[in-house]
């Protein structure tokens, strides 16, 4: 039997994208009820006018249930006023002040009930000069400095894939587990508040340590290497292997080994990690000339009959079908096109997983409205268009 820690919890989101979506689909994994607040019409923007069949929109809102209310009519705020005391989180990713402009902020919703845990994503906090500034996935990875420190020093250049927005939902979701394991404790409520800029820094630990390791050098994607003592190196076969050897004296003789290169152990400029951090560039151009002799399936078996730290270069394709990945159950079998990403965590030795079904706009909207309102009434804000069902 799955273990669903967040067994019934009920969260109400009110988002959109990714940051809070993706906080609430691992929630969602874990046993939470997650009623999404969308639209009417439309919905969600992520679902791009494609409904359910917005790939990245099913990947991070599958198992959800769909509100479909106007938050600009008073009416709708009033439904969602009266659901409040009926879920223990509400979380949001509006641009400071939206949520207490509307009357649903952190006090009017404490309010109504005490012990809530509320959870607001900004992009740069609630204060400061950048406040109102709007914030995606791009905007998050340039301030956060991840874009210089992936980058060759001078040359910046955007991402392959959205790492800001996807770094704040799991930082989002830690906060949210933390005050919830703090209500359970002491019965009191919290205000959770994360940013874009705030996530990414856990991603920048490292850069910013070498930054003063460095003697206040900006770190870039180069930089790292020598202290790292890593390479990607392309062999015979065309395949991308990475190796990792970091300040240990037992991977660099065993990798000199795994070569067939023992002269490279007693040179001079590598024969300690001092040495070979000071010469890194002269010895990864010796390495990647070695790697180009032999087939990726033999530079795997030497490297490993070494124990020297390894991985070949995966891509998505890949890395979906390695064995591996097969092996941990951490992506779902294809459904519809599209195979979603586990949550990754395992309880007793088994994933937690969510539905696979994405829900329509408005597929919920009767039931929930049901909860805090009789039928009639229901039907006429379904009729002055405040509510949206597709049942």
């Amino acid at each position: 039997m799955q273990h669903k820690p967040l067994q019934d919890i009920r969260i109400l989101e009110i988002g959109g994208y990714i940051s809070t979506p993706y906080a609430t689909s691992l929630l969602c994994a874990l046993g939470a009820e997650i009623v999404k607040v969308e639209k009417p019409g439309g919905g969600d923007d992520f679902r791009r006018t494609q409904n359910t069949d917005s790939k990245f929109w099913v990947q991070y809102n599958a198992g959800k249930r769909s509100l479909a209310v106007d938050l600009k009519h008073p009416d709708g705020i009033a439904l969602v006023k009266a659901l409040i005391p009926r879920f223990d989180v509400v979380m949001e990713n509006m641009r400071p002040g939206k949520m207490t402009g509307l009357g649903l902020g952190q006090a009017e919703c404490a309010r109504l009930r005490p012990d809530l845990v509320y959870s607001s994503v900004t992009g740069f906090g609630s204060g400061g000069p950048l406040e109102q500034r709007p914030a995606y996935d791009t905007i998050g990875q340039a301030v956060g400095g991840l874009y210089s420190v992936l980058s060759n020093a001078g040359q910046a250049q955007l991402a392959g894939t959205c790492m800001a927005d996807l770094i704040t939902g799991l930082t989002n979701a830690a906060g949210v587990l933390a005050a919830l394991v703090g209500r359970a404790r002491t019965g009191s409520g919290q205000h959770v508040e994360t940013s874009l800029m705030e996530a990414v820094s856990t991603l920048t630990v490292d850069a910013l340590t070498q930054y003063y390791d460095d003697g206040k050098t900006d770190p870039s994607r180069q930089s790292r290497h020598p202290q790292a003592q890593n390479f990607c190196l392309k062999t015979a076969t065309g395949e991308d292997i990475a190796v990792h050897l970091s300040s240990s004296q037992k991977f660099w003789l065993a990798f000199c080994d795994a070569m067939g290169r023992p002269d490279l152990a007693e040179d001079a400029r590598f024969t300690t990690y001092e040495r070979r951090t000071d010469h890194y560039f002269e010895l990864a151009h010796i390495v990647e000339a070695e790697f180009l002799k032999k087939p990726a399936l033999l530079w795997e078996k030497l490297l490993s009959a070494n124990d020297v730290p390894f991985a070949p270069v995966l891509t998505m394709g890949s890395f979906i079908a390695h064995p591996q990945t097969e092996w941990l159950q951490l992506v779902e079998r294809e459904r519809n096109g599209l195979a979603l990403v586990r949550p990754p965590w395992r309880f007793g030795g088994e994933r937690p997983e969510r539905s696979s079904s994405p829900p329509r706009v408005g597929q919920d909207t009767r039931d929930i409205a049901a909860e805090v309102y009789d039928t009639e009434h229901v039907e006429e804000l379904l009729a002055a268009g405040v509510l949206f069902a597709d049942d």
